[in-house]
């Protein structure tokens, strides 16, 4: 049987990466996201500095797929939309049947989702309860049946630091403000729960923090500059792309569930992929 991954938040970043690799692999590949075709803009989207919105889309990630070899299903997803997330994972599992590889990586980016404390309305708790846990759930709930039917499965759910640790400085001068971190730690709490209620059902799940990694949202939110400081504790996104994928394929990494994977160094100490801190640094960072 041919298997599916299923990523969200494909049009650009890490979710793009993780999609390609998922083909070099040999799965067909789901992909969603708001931006459909190049140039799109949408309400609560990060921009470029000039306005202009980010590169990347959907179609051009299953351009990628297809030159691969791979059949690809690309479904317009709106995380601030129950009604979206979950016609989202109806037609993906009309298209193929199954899924075997289920990656929660798009999240909500609103600009105002990082507001200190006192500048937060509830109006951005609300959609960040919607982008962060909502979504999340309801895609997760309609995907996993179906797993739960194969025998097998797994669901992959990114992270980040600012979900379980405080942040080293404020919000406004560089840290993460509560909703990004309230977001984030809802996020982290989900794949040990499905690995405990579901692990004697054939499902695994995961939990992974890219750590820093160089894309066009990266340089959108802290700038050029800003990303060229980081460098030297960054990452591509092809990292985090490849360790989703051995922790979908590898029969050694079960053991890894029920904490937070901190990609960047596992990557290093599982030998998924070689040092890349010693390259060149690229003109531009990769899209996200």
């Amino acid at each position: 049987m041919q298997k599916v991954a299923f990523v969200t938040g494909a049009s650009r970043g890490i979710g793009r990466e993780t999609a390609i690799a998922f083909a070099r692999a040999g799965f067909d590949v789901a992909i969603s996201a708001r931006t459909m075709e190049e140039g799109e803009s949408h309400v609560h989207a990060l921009h470029n500095a000039d306005g202009s919105p980010l590169a990347g889309s959907l179609a051009a990630t299953a351009d990628a797929i297809r030159c691969l070899g791979r059949k690809v299903l690309a479904v317009r997803m709106d995380l601030l939309d129950d009604e979206s997330v979950k016609a989202a994972g109806e037609a993906v599992l009309n298209e193929f049947g199954r899924v075997d590889v289920l990656v929660n990586n798009a999240i909500y980016q609103g600009s105002d989702l990082n507001l200190p404390f006192l500048e937060l309305e509830p109006a951005t708790l609300q959609r960040m309860f919607q982008g962060y846990m909502m979504a999340p759930f309801l895609l997760s709930r309609t995907i996993l049946p179906r797993m739960i039917e194969q025998g097998e499965g797994t669901v992959i759910n990114v992270t980040s630091g600012a979900g379980e640790s405080d942040p080293p400085v404020a919000a406004g001068r560089g840290g993460w403000g509560y909703a990004y971190g309230a977001g984030k730690a809802a996020v982290s709490r989900l794949s040990g729960i499905l690995s405990v209620e579901l692990g004697d059902r054939g499902i695994r799940a995961f939990t992974v923090n890219p750590g820093v990694v160089t894309t066009d949202a990266l340089k959108a939110t802290i700038g050029e500059k800003g990303v060229l400081a980081l460098r030297n504790g960054s990452a591509p996104p092809e990292v985090p792309a490849a360790v989703m994928v051995w922790l979908a394929t590898s029969p050694d990494a079960g053991r890894f569930q029920k904490r937070t994977i901190q990609v960047q160094p596992f990557a290093l100490e599982n030998g998924i992929v070689s040092d890349w801190r010693d390259r060149p640094a690229p003109s531009a960072p990769a899209s996200h």
